[in-house]
């Protein structure tokens, strides 16, 4: 799966001289935490994001009058207040690159741009989520498996055969980081296969079942 499959498009896009209240109501309307900023011929130039706004009106609040602070608001220009160096990312990216960029530097989306540095969408940790889910079949009823199996071992072949001889089918599957040496962990989710029968036999190619439930 790449970022062209679940970014948001077309992107909602703003320029440096926009002012803070025109982008406060676009972020609010569109229920948007970060907008990208673009300049006359359409390329990224940077990013205002959420809390850059409410620093702005929170940190002058306090010391202006109700007409002062009006007056700031609707004065006070996108550029004074966006990041010019921000992360980007492709839409042919695989989506589990971007999520990595966005965890490693602990921010919640990423402006998608094109060979031009064209902002042609935005990716967010919302859209990493609902990756997830449905990756996972979250929300779909089945038998969930994890999994402890070891390093070298070719499971999935195996793993597929044993699941269809129950009679079962595997709905998704996917693999993590094992706190014990010598193994990795998976996560399995399968319909129409017992549990108990389905245990025994995993255990018999050499996994441990660390948990295993009907969701």
């Amino acid at each position: 799966m790449l970022v062209r499959d679940r970014m948001s498009a077309p992107a909602v896009t703003i320029t440096p001289d926009t002012v803070y209240r025109d982008a406060t109501k676009l972020m609010r309307h569109g229920r948007f935490r970060r907008l990208p900023v673009v300049n006359e011929t359409g390329e990224l130039v940077g990013i205002v994001s959420e809390r850059d706004m409410l620093h702005l009106s929170t940190s002058h609040g306090p010391a202006l009058s109700v007409w002062e602070l009006n007056y700031l608001l609707s004065s006070v220009e996108i550029r004074q207040l966006m990041t010019t160096k921000v992360l980007t990312t492709t839409a042919d990216t695989p989506i589990e690159d971007a999520a990595r960029v966005m965890a490693d530097h602990k921010i919640g989306g990423v402006p998608v741009v094109d060979e031009r540095n064209h902002v042609v969408g935005v990716i967010t940790e919302t859209d990493i989520f609902k990756t997830f889910v449905e990756m996972f079949a979250g929300g779909h009823p089945g038998l969930r498996l994890t999994l402890a199996a070891p390093e070298e071992q070719e499971l999935l072949l195996e793993l597929g055969k044993a699941i269809s001889e129950l009679g079962g089918s595997i709905v998704s599957v996917g693999s993590f980081h094992s706190d014990v040496s010598g193994s990795r962990g998976l996560v399995v989710k399968v319909r129409q296969a017992k549990k108990d029968q389905l245990i025994e036999v995993l255990e018999g190619l050499g996994d441990r079942v660390v948990d295993a439930r009907e969701v």
